[in-house]
């Protein structure tokens, strides 16, 4: 398996590259993910912020701080979500990047859903192992 990824938005505005494997994937249902993705819950993959780099459209992200600690990252293009990361804490110097938007295939090798306490009313998870932050 590859340690290279490469990545981009829908609308091909900005891709980047991952020098190194997405870590700690997630499935997070919270309400801010639902709406920062449109969708039933986000999935995401970590990686130190120095494994990232923007090989096309930096001036093209839009950073929005959904919290104090919190920065959300997306295309001003298209929309395409792309990162979230905290600003303080262990893992400021860390980047969840939405792995719908990987363009070289991934496959991990753990994987869990968080926040599905959060999950909406009208998706069901089929047999997932829940665990909060």
């Amino acid at each position: 398996m590859t340690n290279t990824y490469q990545g981009s938005c829908l609308c091909s505005a900005v891709s980047f590259e991952l020098i190194a494997q997405p870590k700690a994937v997630s499935h997070c249902h919270c309400s801010q993910c639902r709406k920062g993705h449109g969708a039933a819950f986000a999935s995401y993959g970590s990686i130190p912020r120095s494994m990232l780099r923007v090989i096309r459209g930096a001036n093209s992200i839009k950073r929005y701080a959904s919290s104090p600690t919190v920065a959300r990252e997306f295309c001003k293009e298209c929309g395409s979500t792309l990162f979230w990361s905290r600003s303080q804490g262990e893992y400021a110097d860390w980047v969840s990047v939405a792995l719908g938007t990987l363009d070289t295939p991934f496959l991990p090798k753990t994987q869990r859903h968080v926040h599905a306490d959060s999950a909406a009313l009208w998706y069901e998870p089929p047999g997932i192992r829940t665990q909060g932050d």
